[in-house]
């Protein structure tokens, strides 16, 4: 093949158009070119056809240019998941048009019964025509069946495709931005679309395009019958239109004020013991009580006018049943028609308005599935899924802090700001402030919680967001300020749910935080199951157990906020004894701490205050300089209070 392409037997693909365009730019010219013209006349072709292409391409899209936001935004994954469903939808189309097609069974049935069986008195015809439809009908029912099947294995296939999405987006929401409610709201719009493409829903929005095909045949009955079910048909639509517009501003309530309604209710058991010993609960009561009347008022609105209307066109349409009736009936007085006729086209014309009343019956459904989509929509949208990143190796060196600057979530004020410092493996820091200075901020920041609005925290030489969070975990230990486990056994939480967990990593840990024997003191001892929240351990067990968690797997860097504010004078000597082992075999600690107790394993100290760096060095140099500080304002404190 490579010697015949060599030869010029057979072009080369790049020559596949330009080959033939010679030989036509040469019969074009007369034939008595040279090969150098014509190739000059192909080349001269071929730019006079990509300008041509161009400007047919500018004329077809003028006044549709694409937007730059297409390539920035990231791209719907609701949408992506209709267009994995388009055969899915092709199926379920053609299956409805065969089903809508049996639908006339019974109109055909009946008029050739009054037309062909009546008038001849056969009954051999009438049992072909029986056995006939029977087959017909039994055809249907399968179909029908089938089609429900596949509706709900496309409302589980959405849940099994984005639930896994939409949880992780779930949990990352507060990270991102200050959530309304109880948060839950994804997962129930996930519940909320899975019903809907399970139900009926769909299939009558499949069945609405056969609605003119019933009415032609209508027509081809006789022209005043199609022109009764037209008519019909569109009150109907103008009923759906209505109830579109009507039930948007009340479905909308509803959905706000149930999360409100279920976040009041979680807020309540979470604080059930405040509300109790402080004799709130009354209060609380009448706080959901209010929320709650809104909401049943809002549900009932709603319920309201789809029931209101869904009853009107069921009217509706039983009065255009007989009105049909009527017209087919004056149609055989004045001889226009025959008698199977006015049978015919009144199963027809209830037949080519089912679909609107049952789109009527279920647009309630449909219009919060639709609310429900564009929330998840810009859910996943805000919170893409993470890319896969090189896996980077594990720090061993330094923690760098450049020109920090840190807010809350959704917020561009930082709380934090110009924090620089940088420790080595071995080393701690002892983070020093008064409430408020963003002590806790610093923390969230430190493990990747809280992004930072300008500079870098760099692991070695490598910044936080260059990890995956799953690959930065593992080089990661955190204590939050407020500590919760997680329902399961406490190896289980200690060993951070790693279904690869050794026995061996979780004892260590354990004995890391000193942990050990609190542990095996109860009933269970590894095993003992800690409950929703971690109620069924006091708030000092379940600190050390979250420091046994946060030291689980040796990480690199650990981060502690408030370690000892639950702990006992044992506990304080078990904490100073991590923190020196975590120095020992070269990790980096920083710490969280308003008593001087939690300071004694560290080396460094670092003193926030209003959100800047006041001081930072060796602890004894920081705790003389904080200390003197805090002596001279006291003395002037007092001196201005003696003057007065």
């Amino acid at each position: 093949m490579m010697d015949f392409r060599r030869r010029g037997v057979i072009p080369p693909p790049a020559n596949l158009f330009r080959i033939p365009l010679l030989h036509i730019s040469g019969l074009w010219a007369g034939g008595g070119q040279s090969a150098d013209d014509a190739e000059l006349r192909t080349s001269r072709l071929i730019g006079w056809a990509k300008r041509s292409v161009e400007v047919l391409r500018q004329r077809i899209f003028a006044g549709r240019s694409r937007p730059a936001k297409d390539y920035d935004e990231p791209q719907s994954e609701m949408s992506a998941f209709l267009r994995s469903c388009r055969r899915i939808f092709w199926v379920l189309a053609a299956f409805s048009g065969m089903s809508n097609l049996l639908m006339l069974t019974g109109s055909f049935f009946m008029l050739q019964v009054y037309d062909r069986v009546l008038p001849g008195r056969s009954i051999p015809t009438l049992i072909a025509l029986m056995v006939l439809a029977t087959v017909l009908y039994l055809f249907q029912g399968g179909l029908d069946l089938v089609r429900s099947r596949i509706s709900a294995r496309v409302g589980r296939y959405f849940d099994e495709r984005l639930s896994v999405r939409i949880f992780d987006a779930l949990v990352r929401l507060p990270l991102k931005t200050r959530a309304d409610g109880d948060g839950l709201q994804p997962v129930r719009d996930l519940d909320q679309i899975r019903s809907f493409l399970s139900s009926g829903g769909p299939t009558a929005l499949f069945d609405l395009p056969w609605m003119p095909i019933y009415l032609g045949v209508c027509f081809l009955f006789h022209f005043w019958i199609g022109v009764t079910a037209l008519a019909g048909a569109l009150v109907l639509v103008g009923i759906t239109m209505l109830t579109e517009t009507r039930t948007r501003g009340p479905a909308k309530a509803t959905s706000r004020l149930a999360v409100s309604r279920t976040a009041l209710a979680l807020e309540g058991r979470r604080n059930a013991e405040v509300l109790q010993a402080m004799g709130m609960r009354q209060q609380a009561t009448l706080r959901w009580q209010d929320v709650n009347v809104k909401y049943l008022a809002a549900h009932e609105r709603a319920s309201d006018v789809a029931n209101g209307l869904g009853g009107a066109s069921k009217i509706f349409r039983a009065i255009l049943q007989s009105l049909v009736l009527a017209v087919g009936a004056v149609l055989v007085i004045n001889q226009e028609s025959t008698a199977g006729i006015i049978i015919a086209g009144s199963i027809l014309t209830a037949r080519a308005l089912a679909p609107v009343e049952l789109a009527i019956a279920n647009w309630k459904g449909f219009v919060a599935a639709r609310q429900s989509g564009r929330r998840l929509d810009q859910l996943l949208k805000l919170l893409p899924a993470e890319e896969e990143r090189l896996v980077l190796p594990a720090p061993t060196e330094t923690l760098t802090v450049e020109q920090l600057y840190i807010g809350a979530p959704n917020s561009e004020r930082p709380t934090v700001s110009e924090v620089s410092f940088q420790l080595r493996s071995g080393q701690a820091v002892g983070i020093i402030g008064p409430s408020g200075s963003g002590k806790s901020t610093l923390a969230r920041a430190l493990v990747g919680v809280w992004p930072s609005i300008r500079g870098r925290i760099r692991l070695d030489k490598a910044a936080l967001d260059h990890w995956s969070s799953d690959a930065l975990g593992k080089h990661i230990g955190y204590l939050p300020q407020d500590v919760e486990l997680f329902d399961g056994s406490i190896a289980m939480n200690i060993a951070r749910f790693d279904p690869q967990a050794t026995a061996a990593a979780v004892l260590e840990a354990s004995h890391a935080a000193g942990a050990h024997d609190l542990i095996l003191s109860l009933p269970d001892g590894y095993s003992t199951k800690i409950g929703e929240g971690g109620l069924a351990l006091s708030a000092g067990q379940r600190q050390r157990i979250g420091l046994a968690r946060a030291f689980y797997g040796k990480p690199f860097l650990v981060v502690l906020d408030e370690p000892s504010s639950n702990l006992d004078a044992e506990g304080e000597e078990a904490l100073t004894e991590a923190i020196l082992n975590v120095r020992r075999r070269g990790g980096i600690v920083a710490v969280i701490a308003h008593r001087p107790k939690a300071l004694e394993g560290v080396d460094h100290v670092l003193c926030l205050g209003e959100g800047r760096v006041q001081s930072f060095g060796k602890r004894e140099e920081v705790l003389n300089r904080v200390l003197r500080n805090s002596v001279a304002l006291k003395v002037v404190a007092e001196a201005q209070g003696g003057s007065r």
